[in-house]
């Protein structure tokens, strides 16, 4: 029972030490990385394919980034909410759906950037996971 304890102990002083950090910075960071990503790849894309009328690959698609929360109307994901995430169908779960916001429908690119998202949020403690589906 004490190990018990001891364990619900450390699982929220790392909560709160992932809350002190602000969402909006990690948010950025990982908007950033997502939108790089994106660029790189169509970079390297291009240059290797010579390219197409529309710049990038025709495999069209959607991808997301998935957070598993405790509850979804918890503190962790109202932070979450505040800067874009909405409650999945899924239980116990916050989406955000192309988190670097690419003006396009190629699956590759939008996976690229919702896989640099997620990378950013586990580095933060985040339990983030890319998701895609073919349209």
């Amino acid at each position: 029972f004490d190990l018990w304890l001891y364990y619900k102990r450390i699982i929220r002083q790392q909560r709160e030490a992932k809350m002190a950090i602000k969402i909006e910075d990690i948010h950025y960071e990982a908007t950033k990385a997502a939108k790089t990503a994106v660029h790189n790849f169509l970079q390297d894309w291009n240059t290797k394919t010579g390219g197409n009328e529309y710049g990038e690959p025709m495999y069209c698609g959607f991808a997301w980034v998935d957070v598993n929360v405790g509850r979804t109307n918890s503190k962790e994901a109202k932070m979450l909410e505040s800067v874009g995430f909405k409650k999945s169908y899924r239980p116990k779960t916050m989406t955000m759906w192309d988190p670097a916001k690419h003006n396009g429908q190629s699956m590759d690119c939008k996976e690229v950037g919702a896989q640099a998202y997620a990378e950013v949020l586990r580095a933060y403690g985040f339990k983030a996971y890319m998701g895609s589906r073919a349209d």
